[in-house]
């Protein structure tokens, strides 16, 4: 099994061509691979193939072996490794994911690699269907309060193809993501678990980030997650909608003009490839 492994801000995935190979159980699959120890390792693994409505299609599992809609950070790579491997021949493309189609747009340097990528996430859901979250399906979660373990949250919930729950606190860098992480991703509100940012505001262009990755635990980035931040700062009025997110593992670029599509800009790296039996 030939492999890629690349990582958009710190958020490694384990890259597969299907177009050239064939993977028959995904899910066993990503919890092999994915492991730190006895894998390949990362945040988890993502098929990249044909596609009958975009340019390519993406599949991202997580570590714990889930399917999941879309990443944010896992986009642009995958968008690296069609224009640099020779799948597409053109630096505007679209890629099919389980929260739609997405348009892209790539930055060559003088090597005519890619290193930098725009993704147009499309517009924020904002309902507690779109999550889904338990409670009236049209209402929009905005500031509300949530009692979890010892403490009570203010909460700001937004999709972005797939389920975030944005909460501020003082400081990002001490605060302790994995205990509150973990319980709030479990919550009996969220039938299909979510993702959690803790975020710390610097100024109103200018945020700090933690995630709490549904299925894979801290992750040192989140491109939907900092989506969800960037539409969470402009709903609650925390925040402007042009936003540069410090991120664990590097820095994206955000803008969104409080009604229409999120759009990202941010890093694509590949680390190595090589060669994997499965076990």
């Amino acid at each position: 099994m030939k492999f890629v492994k690349m990582h958009g801000a710190g958020n490694d995935y384990v890259y597969i061509d299907c177009f050239r190979q064939t993977v028959e159980d995904p899910e066993s699959l990503a919890r092999e691979i994915s492991d730190r120890n006895f894998g390949v390792g990362g945040d988890g693994m993502i098929l990249i193939g044909p596609s009958k409505k975009a340019d390519v299609k993406m599949r991202m599992f997580n570590a714990d072996g889930s399917e999941a809609e879309m990443c944010g950070n896992g986009i642009r790579c995958v968008a690296k490794y069609a224009f640099d491997h020779g799948l597409v021949d053109r630096t505007e493309i679209t890629i099919e994911t389980g929260a739609g189609v997405l348009p892209l747009t790539m930055y060559p340097n003088e090597r005519e690699h890619i290193d930098k990528v725009m993704v147009n996430m499309g517009p924020p859901r904002l309902t507690r269907a779109d999550l889904p979250m338990v409670g009236p399906a049209n209402e929009q979660v905005i500031n509300m309060n949530l009692e979890v373990l010892d403490r009570s949250f203010q909460i700001t919930c937004v999709s972005m193809g797939n389920p975030h729950c944005v909460i501020y606190v003082d400081d990002v860098a001490n605060f302790p993501v994995k205990r509150y992480g973990y319980a709030i991703e479990n919550h009996k509100l969220f039938p299909r678990r979510i993702n959690v940012e803790f975020v710390e505001i610097i100024s109103l262009n200018e945020v700090r980030q933690r995630t709490w990755e549904r299925g894979a635990g801290e992750t040192l980035a989140c491109g939907t997650g900092s989506s969800a931040v960037t539409v969470a700062g402009v709903l609650t009025g925390r925040t402007r909608g042009k936003l540069l997110n410090h991120l664990t593992g590097g820095d994206l670029e955000m803008e969104w003009d409080g009604e229409n599509d999120v759009f990202m800009t941010g890093p694509a790296v590949e680390v190595f490839s090589g060669e994997y039996i499965p076990r």
